[in-house]
């Protein structure tokens, strides 16, 4: 990193007050009509830049890294996921990745915990009765749902989200369960009174509710696959607050339209924007538009952990939240 102000280049719109905290420390480019850049827009920013700031929208594979100027020693990630960029032909390049790790977990437990309470008591479905004009009122047997106290859930990927699930999950009554690539200390099981699954087949056969808290990466491409879909009970739920291609989105669309799975819950897809028509038509199917963690509170949070990141590279020391290893 040169001795004079790094370049940084921003990719999108960013909250005022990081915005205005990166050009009071850094030379500092913007992006103030927040329209996404093209490949090659992101590519000459790439080869002019000391940093690049891109967000999870943004995909940095290794074709772009491969045209990065010498000088970009930085790729400090508006986000939590790390899916969009390539790792490897970053590290090929000694180029650093970063990430804003732990600033958007309890908004993303929040936003998961009212998806497990939304989709089996039909919030949404309610809701869109009201609008439509044609409620006649209240009826004993009208808009019945289930109670989620007692209930199963599992949880796919026990990290910091998986884990503030659980705790919220146990205020609601719910038995907590998970599976992760490797179990968690024994304290924090004991805490959340989890029960460990080595299996994720046989977790997923036998709970009511499911929610996916891992990390998109090449090992979790569809993890709930077409065939561990099936192993659901017909009458369960899934919650997806994660990334959208960790569900077999087709399977899953096709299984909810048949009544083979109750009922889903989904802040993300696996071609966002685009959502599957066939999804959109689902009455028993409550969907977000990746909002799990779109707090104020946690954007500026994000954006004080990148100016961290690029200010210790600058001041030659190695940035706090660098990407070391994915797992889930």
């Amino acid at each position: 990193m040169a001795s004079t102000k790094p370049l940084v280049i921003v990719t999108r719109k960013l909250p005022d007050a990081t915005e205005t905290r990166m050009m009071e420390l850094f030379e500092t480019r913007l992006n103030p009509d927040d329209a996404p850049m093209s490949s090659k827009a992101l590519a000459a920013a790439m080869r002019e830049a000391d940093v690049l700031v891109p967000t999870v929208t943004d995909r940095i594979d290794g074709a772009l890294i491969a045209q990065a100027g010498e000088q970009l020693k930085l790729i400090a990630s508006f986000g939590t996921g790390i899916d969009h960029i390539d790792l490897n032909a970053a590290n090929q390049r000694s180029i650093i990745v970063t990430n804003t790790p732990g600033v958007l977990t309890e908004d993303t437990a929040d936003m998961t915990m009212a998806l497990i309470l939304a989709v089996p008591r039909r919030l949404a479905e309610g809701e869109r009765l009201i609008r439509s004009g044609e409620w006649t009122g209240w009826g004993p047997t009208t808009m019945l749902g289930h109670r989620i106290g007692g209930k199963r859930l599992g949880i796919v990927g026990m990290g910091r989200i998986g884990q503030a699930v659980a705790r919220r999950a146990r205020g609601f009554g719910l038995s907590i369960h998970y599976h992760n690539r490797r179990r968690v200390h024994g304290e924090i099981e004991a805490e959340l009174e989890a029960t460990y699954w080595e299996s994720l087949d046989q977790m997923l056969a036998r709970m009511d509710i499911v929610s996916i808290n891992c990390p998109h990466t090449p090992a979790t491409y569809h993890l709930l696959s077409r065939r561990r879909l099936h192993l659901l009970k017909s009458d369960a739920y899934i919650v997806n607050t994660s990334r959208g291609e960790v569900v077999d989105e087709s399977a899953l669309t096709q299984l909810l339209g048949e009544g083979a799975i109750a009922g889903a819950g989904l802040d993300v897809f696996e071609n966002e924007p685009a959502v599957n028509p066939k999804l959109l038509a689902l009455d028993n199917v409550v969907l977000l538009p990746h909002m799990s963690s779109a707090t104020i509170e946690g954007r500026i949070a994000m954006g004080e952990k990148v100016v961290i990141n690029i200010k210790t590279l600058a001041d030659g020391h190695k940035p706090p939240d660098r990407i070391i290893e994915t797992m889930y």
